[in-house]
């Protein structure tokens, strides 16, 4: 896996690549050889890929990549590269697995074929490391034996050693020299026009407050599907738990949603799409939880003394070994028709939810009361518990805060900044109680899993215990301040 930092700029036909060995100090300027390009890109026939700003690509010489976005800063255009090898006929298994959630069931197919001509130069440090390459592209667009449109373009793509410094430099040079604004555009999109610039097939709608219950009821499923679409390559890949943990918020949110409207959704329709998710739920689950286990304890471990830091890590180790082989059971689980079917129940789902006539209400007067019923079981349990109550106990409140949460942020967008503040007060609430659980979690798993190995090791682990347990002890402390902000009355007048 690459990952591709570039800038891209137009270019008029009779641009000249200016010398750039003046752009800073110390750095040597090198030009390679002409080279000549046939890339061909594939996609779903209603270009469900390009919308969601990944491509499909075989290059010649090259093989297959598969680009996924990641991140825009600035004028940056960032994604993940991976290349695959295999003959141009048909793309590998393993590139289209890649992209499963967001083709699915559908065919892909070659959609344009590029011919480009590029002339290239790196920008190399004086000693030799690689800071930036320059590609000036003559780009030739292919449908079938006709060109349908040629452009010029300039793609600056900066190295891991590469500072924003140099890449001011290079575009003010190249901007001098006539070329135009950065653009963050690939070159599918340009070749494609107005068909690549639609939306993606999830998007969550705007709102206002004259909307309906349904346009809310729609918005929220639409928000939790998109994540959850945008997360899976991520998921597949591993090596970044924020995938997993996006992915399971996507599916606790989806199914919490249809629990807080359901006046507004038909019954069988949303029981059967939530027990669906809830087996989606548990599989992301399995790895998440160890996940953060495995996290919190190596953190932990760095708070030991210094003599005992990597014994402490040591003791946490094996919850690497369980990630890894979680992560391969959730591997398969994705690669099951019943998830696919699963995605494009949720893809529907976002466009037309099975809608109860209630759902016509204007969703003002309709989503305070849907956002009273999950407060109201918070406070009926909240107000028996105290810093004493069984960890359980506190871990259903936690459970219950999450719910009011989420129907509070679902509304919000209608009901305004009243709805949004509660929030925000739940969110304090669920987070300490979080912090409870995840310590009494560590702790338990130190106990039951403490290594029989060296007495270096097991005192470190022992001293992980001890930790964990205080940290605990400070979060059942402090959760009654948190729910005595949460149920302040002044921040429920809207329901």
């Amino acid at each position: 896996m690459h990952r591709e930092r570039e800038l891209k700029m137009a270019a008029p036909p009779d641009f000249q690549l200016l010398d750039l060995g003046s752009v800073a100090r110390d750095v040597v300027v090198t030009a390679t050889d002409e080279r000549r390009l046939t890339t061909v890109y594939w996609d779903t026939a209603d270009m469900r890929l390009i919308r969601w700003g990944c491509t499909l690509r075989h290059r010649a010489g090259e093989g297959w990549t598969v680009k996924l976005p990641k991140v825009e800063d600035s004028a940056l255009l960032v994604r993940d590269e991976h290349n695959f090898p295999g003959p141009p006929t048909t793309p590998p298994e393993a590139a289209l697995d890649l992209v499963r959630a967001y083709v699915r069931t559908a065919d892909v197919a070659p959609v344009v074929r590029m011919r480009t001509v590029r002339r290239a130069v790196s920008v190399l440090s004086a000693d030799g490391r690689l800071l930036a390459e320059i590609d000036d592209d003559d780009v030739s667009v292919h449908r079938g034996r006709k060109v349908t449109s040629r452009f010029r373009e300039l793609e600056v793509e900066m190295a891991e050693a590469g500072s924003d410094e140099l890449l001011a430099a290079i575009v003010e040079r190249l901007r001098s020299g006539g070329a135009g604004a950065a653009d963050p555009t690939p070159k599918l999109v340009r070749a494609l026009g107005d068909t690549a610039l639609a939306p993606p097939e999830v998007v969550p709608e705007s709102l206002n407050g004259a909307v309906s219950a349904g346009a809310v009821v729609r918005r929220a499923i639409a928000a939790s599907v998109a994540r959850l679409l945008r997360h899976d390559p991520g998921v597949r890949l591993g090596g970044e738990p924020e995938d997993v943990h996006q992915a399971r918020v996507a599916t606790r949110r989806l199914r919490s949603d249809l629990r807080t409207f359901a006046p507004l959704v038909e019954e069988q329709w949303a029981s059967s799409l939530s027990e669906e998710l809830r087996w989606l739920a548990a599989e992301l689950g399995t790895v998440r939880d160890a996940e953060v286990l495995a996290e919190r304890l190596q953190a932990t471990a760095a708070r030991l003394p210094a003599a005992d830091v990597e014994e402490g890590r040591h003791a946490a180790d094996r919850l690497v070994t369980a990630v890894a082989g979680a992560h391969g059971g959730l591997l398969t689980s994705l690669r099951e028709p019943r998830y696919v079917a699963l995605l494009d129940r949720l893809v529907d789902a976002a466009h037309h939810p099975a809608l109860t006539t209630e759902a016509d209400g204007p969703a003002r007067k309709v989503l305070p009361a849907l956002v009273a019923l999950p407060w109201g079981k918070l406070w009926r349990d909240g107000r028996r518990l105290d810093v004493h109550s069984p960890d359980g106990e506190l871990h259903a409140l936690r459970i219950r805060a999450k719910r009011v949460r989420y129907a509070a942020e679902a509304g919000a967008p209608v009901i305004g900044k009243a709805a949004a503040k509660f929030a925000r007060a739940v969110t304090g609430l669920q987070d300490v109680l979080g912090e409870l659980h995840d310590a009494v979690v560590a702790a338990a798993w130190l106990r039951e899993h403490g290594p029989g190995g060296p007495a270096t090791e097991a005192f470190a682990a022992g001293q992980l215990w001890a930790i964990e347990g205080e940290v605990a002890a400070q979060a059942r402390s402090r959760w009654p301040r948190a729910w005595k902000r949460a149920r302040r009355r002044k921040r429920r007048r809207w329901m």
